[in-house]
């Protein structure tokens, strides 16, 4: 299964730019996860692992856990933390 995220934020000045493709297992018996998600991102695009490491995920506009099940007509996007005052 194919699926594109978004990137934000440092996110997106690590690979240069907005969104990003990503292959994912799809089983007959099983969705995947948002965690198998986090493992392609790294796996595909490693200057996102630190990134990643304290990153929410998005999974059609609300923060998923890293349990959740995901679908390939979903939209994904990676919320890196903010700092600020």
């Amino acid at each position: 299964m194919n699926v594109r995220v978004k990137l934000f934020a440092v996110a997106k000045q690590r690979v240069g730019q907005a969104q990003i493709d990503v292959e994912l297992p799809s089983g007959a018996h099983a969705r995947p996860t948002v965690r198998q998600l986090r493992g392609a991102i790294v796996e595909k695009y490693p200057p996102l692992a630190d990134v990643l490491a304290h990153a929410r995920i998005a999974v059609d506009n609300e923060y998923a856990d890293d349990s959740a099940a995901i679908s390939p007509t979903s939209e994904f996007a990676i919320i890196p933390p903010v700092s600020g005052g």
